[in-house]
């Protein structure tokens, strides 16, 4: 059969515009889209570069304070720093190539060096303003989705020198998006840890620290959990915090150039290879790796000439030196280990004495633990042969290449119905679904050797690929899915008290959802609306109006094939498990799980609410669950 002959000429070839090329291509440019629950979408992304272009005017010396304003769909940013030069506004923010970051000598050390960030937060926003202010002059430029829309002359002006940007991410693109405040405030305390003596308001509230990344690493750990003070090295362009506690894994914070790199990158390798040559060294003793770097808590910062990263959301270090007539960053970084840690313990042997306890601690959990984990792996992959515990997606999180990587999903359910249904529905591609088989252990207090003695424990385990670590963590999400009711709310406490005893990470690091099904659906003869809360059921019926039809959805299982494929699909509902800032897992997990406590029956009493249709089992069942709480 002979081939189709494609045409081939001067037509196919396409010339794009600056806002038609990152409108056309968005991932170049911010990531992934998403709708803002995960703190890696591209809304976030948009956020980031504004705010990336006011702490490159601190570091340069320029203004101590931002003021940020977040609502639900509009963002304004204003600093005090230089201000755009006026008569270049307009082509700061819409014209690619065009910035002063090409001027080494303006911004040496600079977040971003590529002038893109603003040009795609423009091109990307049903509507965006830029307002400058230099020496009592002032220009103001708005724009619609890229578009130059009203530009005003070079005026007077009585306000402070800096830079006012205001914009609305544009929904055509970003598809019932909202912003999660606690992404952002992550996202603060992140900039003011690295820039001591900032000063950034978020809706009124101020964040500031004094100490950097000893400040960081004290927010995140819980002090009676740590095992020695915090470590703080500072010296030419890098700082470092070091501590230990008693949970399971290991966490780090990388920064360049103020960029919080969450995928890592050559500073942070380079940071892991020097800590275990340096405490090797000063004990003198081979100690195992992952013996050394059990339950660490350490963060790095440090500031290099034209960084490269892996893509332009800037979350991964490629650059193999600190600029280009400086040395490695292998060199550079285990050079500063060497000495100041050395000395550091040197200094401090109660430290030192602590640290060594922590390392022959995890060295012997390890050998207590490998035969378990041998016989735990061998029925692991037995198990995996013969059951259905698992039907796997095709793409996964871990191959690191790819476009739909950061799709992956895992649904962890329980019972053959919803199992079933999801699994008739979903993407084959991207979605993977986990079934349980009835409701999971309380594994709180327990050690991680019952990771590996419970089957269900150690199934899911080796599904998501953690044993050792999130390197190899295979979904990008992993979406906790049961009923609304007691039982299915008993389910999701206990997967997460799993989650945060035993993998914290996966969600320190936004890997956690809980899927929003509907709890109602109105219909007539004509349309059917799905609702999710009581106040969308009435929203519905009054729409509808003439006595619509109404089903209670009571489980998964009930809700077809068909109608699951909607609710999984693009306009997905998921709610992200995110732990405040104050938050002590030890104390959380201790109110909820632990002995029964005045306080939690108290809390449980207060909390409690019962729908007026509920059945009057279930109200029974209910009742008990107030005067002896599941744990």
């Amino acid at each position: 059969m002979a081939e189709r002959q494609v045409a081939y000429t001067e037509d196919n070839i396409k010339s794009l515009d600056w806002k038609e090329h990152i409108r056309l291509r968005p991932g170049m440019y911010i990531g992934k889209l998403g709708d803002g629950s995960a703190a890696d979408d591209g809304i976030y992304v948009l956020v980031k570069e504004v705010i990336d272009n006011c702490i490159d005017e601190y570091v340069m010396g320029f203004g101590k304070n931002i003021d940020i304003k977040v609502t639900e769909h509009r963002v304004e940013v204003r600093d005090y720093g230089r201000g755009i030069p006026l008569g270049k506004v307009v082509e700061c923010v819409s014209k690619i190539n065009t910035g002063g970051k090409y001027d080494s000598q303006a911004f040496q050390k600079s977040v971003g060096l590529n002038g893109v960030g603003t040009k795609a937060v423009n091109a990307l926003s049903k509507y965006f303003k830029v307002q400058s202010i230099r020496d009592k002059k002032a220009k103001i430029a708005e724009f619609e989705r890229g578009d130059l829309i009203k530009e005003s002359k070079i005026v007077d002006a009585s306000g402070r020198n800096g830079t006012l940007v205001i914009f609305e991410p544009d929904r055509e693109m970003f598809k019932n998006f909202h912003f999660i405040p606690e992404y952002i405030e992550e996202m603060i305390w992140n900039y003011v840890f690295l820039n001591s003596g900032l000063t950034i308001t978020f809706n009124g509230r101020k964040f500031h620290s004094d100490k950097g990344l000893y400040d960081l690493l004290a927010k995140k750990t819980d002090p009676e959990s740590l095992r020695y003070p915090i470590i703080h090295l500072k010296g030419k362009d890098i700082e470092v915090a070091i501590t230990h506690n008693n949970l399971y894994g290991e966490e780090y914070y990388s920064f360049v150039n103020g960029q919080y790199t969450t995928q890592g990158g050559t500073h942070l390798a380079a940071f892991r290879e020097a800590y275990v040559r340096t405490v090797r060294e000063f004990y003198g003793k081979n100690f195992e790796a992952s013996d050394i770097r059990a339950s660490i808590v350490a963060a790095i910062s440090v500031r290099i000439m034209e960084p490269v990263f892996e893509s332009q959301t800037k979350t991964k270090l490629g650059s193999q030196s600190v600029g280009p007539e400086g040395p490695t960053m292998r060199t550079f970084i285990n050079d500063f280990i060497k000495k100041e840690l050395d000395n550091y313990l040197h200094r401090n042997p109660e430290t030192a004495d602590a640290l060594l306890k922590r390392i022959l601690q995890s060295e012997r959990e390890r050998k207590d633990m490998a035969g378990i984990k041998k016989l735990a792996n061998e029925r692991a992959k037995k198990a995996n042969l013969h059951n259905k515990k698992l039907r796997d997606c095709r793409i996964h999180y871990d191959d690191k290449k790819g476009d739909r990587r950061e799709e992956t999903m895992i649904f962890i359910t329980e019972g053959d119905s919803a199992s079933g249904s999801i699994t008739k529905s979903r993407d084959v591609q991207t979605q993977a679904v986990f079934s349980l088989r009835g409701k999971p252990l309380n594994s709180y207090g327990l050690t991680k050797k019952i990771v590996y003695e419970n089957e269900e424990f150690n199934l899911l385990q080796h599904a998501l690929n953690i044993e050792d670590g999130l390197d190899g963590l295979r979904y990008r999400k992993i979406i906790i899915a049961t009923d609304a009711d007691v039982d299915g709310m008993h389910i999701r406490l206990l997967l997460l008290t799993f989650f945060l005893q035993f993998f914290p990470d996966l969600i320190r690091h936004g890997h956690v959802f809980i899927l929003e099904t509907p709890l109602f659906r109105v219909r007539n003869k004509k349309e059917t609306i799905y609702c999710y809360s009581e106040e969308e059921k009435q929203a519905a019926i009054e729409k509808l109006g003439s006595k619509p039809e109404i089903t209670r959805f009571k489980g998964l299982g009930e809700i077809s094939p068909n109608e699951f494929k909607g609710f999984i699909g693009e306009d997905i509902r998921l709610e992200p498990v995110i732990l405040s800032e104050d938050t002590s897992i030890k104390s959380l997990l201790s109110f909820f799980m632990g002995k029964n406590t005045p306080d939690r029956q108290e809390f449980i009493i207060d909390n409690l609410k019962i729908e007026k249709d509920v059945v009057e089992e279930e109200e029974i069942k209910v009742t008990r669950e107030v005067k002896e709480p599941a744990v």
